[in-house]
């Protein structure tokens, strides 16, 4: 069984009583080194781009930005951090910042290494374009109909 700790912007928590931007804070700090500044710096990317983003802790311990929908995650590895986007094969990237996960046919990734720069701009328009591909998906789904 799959454990997810979702918050809204009132800040829902788990089981153990720590929300997920608890958790993230947590997970940034614990890394103490410029993976921690750079998912730090992609998390205020995020809510910028989205002020109604969710934020959730999945998987044993992976962050994920959710909006009608899993927007992307932010795992940290020894040499990266990975920018999941959930649909990214979806989506149109014309500033090229996937470059990871590109034969699949349907995450796409944007690895960044440390001292790599971060072009803002297009990931926020990234985001914001995820964010409109979840939302029109949500618009197709039919009502759920009540057992009754």
């Amino acid at each position: 069984m799959k454990k997810t700790v979702a918050a809204t912007k009132a800040g829902a928590t788990d089981a153990g009583g720590l929300s997920p931007a608890r958790l993230i804070d947590g997970r940034i700090r614990e890394l103490g080194d410029w993976r921690g500044e750079t998912l730090g710096r992609i998390r205020a990317l995020i809510k910028d781009a989205d002020p109604d983003v969710v934020e959730a802790w999945k998987w044993r311990g992976v962050p994920v930005w959710e909006h009608d929908g899993i927007i992307c995650t932010g795992e940290t590895y020894k040499a990266v951090v990975k920018l999941t986007f959930a649909k990214g094969a979806a989506l149109d990237d014309p500033s090229g910042l996937f470059n990871s996960s590109l034969d699949g046919n349907v995450r796409r990734a944007i690895d960044i290494r440390e001292g790599e720069k971060i072009n803002e701009k297009a990931l926020k328009a990234l985001i914001r374009a995820a964010v409109e591909l979840n939302a029109s998906k949500a618009k197709k789904k039919p009502a759920k109909r009540s057992a009754s």
